[in-house]
């Protein structure tokens, strides 16, 4: 006798929220109604996107030679330097980080930053994400500068954490651009963010939750867990203001790592740098994707390449 076997199958009673961000070549993102790549008991409509992480200054001293050598020819200048993310690449989105804004480093003003972004985003035809440095009040000057310069091109501005939300939300709202809103890895945090600019006025088809990222071995595991459960709030507790996608910012919290900062010379055990650096990026993404990322922030071009061929695999 042969007995029919059929999978057990959960039941969700929410789904996450489509949010469409960027202009040209507009990406829209979540729309799940299971958990992520659960195929055979809901849909994922829109598969997660990577986007390429580029600066604003040459990122020489901060970046390991391995993940450098890809864009050494462009990295002075950051129009160039996204023009080969989506031309050799092909790079879905391109996140700009203002890192010549840091207080703790050049300090440059708002305006300045402002009409970098403006380039970048009139350089590239695909979706644009601009962060600034976490220091809360200068990111406030700064992505309010960036949103008003780059009217019409529906950025994603971050991070957007409880003491600048305001200022920045309000200039998201008049500008139609959407926020990523960073809290430090904690589900009610996230909540109560997404709530604050709710009630400031950005619809929630604005909004993309930065639950913080950790590195493989320097927090991605905590940081996993509460993706987690923000899914399985969204999904099965109805927590609509958790309905929302998530976005990750990979590849800074890699590759400052000592695993990939030790050069062959200063860490022969640890076997080839460049290799190293890009399993550790890559892993840390195909985790996160499982955990329900919908936005990966990544930075090298190989890297990329394993969680876009693991994406395809799933979905």
């Amino acid at each position: 006798m042969t007995l029919a076997f059929e999978i057990p199958k959960g039941k969700y009673s929410g789904a996450i929220k489509p949010v469409t961000v960027g202009a040209s070549n507009a990406l829209t993102l979540g729309g799940e109604t299971a958990y992520p790549f659960y195929l055979f008991e809901g849909q994922m409509p829109n598969k997660p996107r990577i986007a390429m992480e580029i600066w604003d200054i040459d990122p020489a001293e901060e970046w390991p030679a391995p993940v450098l050598e890809p864009f050494k020819d462009v990295v002075k200048d950051p129009a160039a330097w996204a023009q080969k993310c989506v031309k050799e690449y092909g790079a879905e989105a391109i996140c700009l980080v203002l890192k010549s804004t840091d207080p703790n480093g050049d300090n440059a003003p708002a305006d300045a930053a402002a009409a970098t972004a403006k380039k970048v985003a009139d350089a590239v035809d695909v979706p644009l994400i601009v962060y600034g440095t976490s220091a809360v009040d200068k990111d406030a000057e700064v992505l309010a500068a960036v949103a008003e310069a780059c009217v019409g091109k529906k950025l994603v501005l971050g991070p957007v954490q409880d003491k600048n939300f305001k200022k920045i939300g309000a200039q998201a709202l008049a500008y139609d651009h959407s926020v990523s809103a960073n809290t430090p890895i904690d589900v009610n945090l996230a909540k109560q963010l997404n709530i604050l600019l709710g009630n400031l006025g950005v619809p929630e088809s604005k909004i993309l939750i930065d639950p913080t990222t950790g590195g493989l071995g320097y927090g991605m595991e905590y940081c996993y867990s509460v993706m987690e459960r923000i899914r399985m709030a969204a999904l099965t507790q109805d927590d609509d203001k958790l309905m929302l996608p998530m976005i990750n910012y990979v590849g800074q919290e890699i590759w400052k790592v000592k695993e990939c900062r030790q050069t062959n010379d200063e860490a022969p055990e640890l076997g080839d740098q460049a290799k190293r650096g890009i399993m550790m990026e890559a892993i840390t993404a195909a985790s996160l994707l499982v955990a329900g990322s919908d936005l990966l922030i990544m930075r090298h071009p190989e890297s990329i390449k394993l969680a876009k061929s693991l994406i395809e695999e799933l979905s």
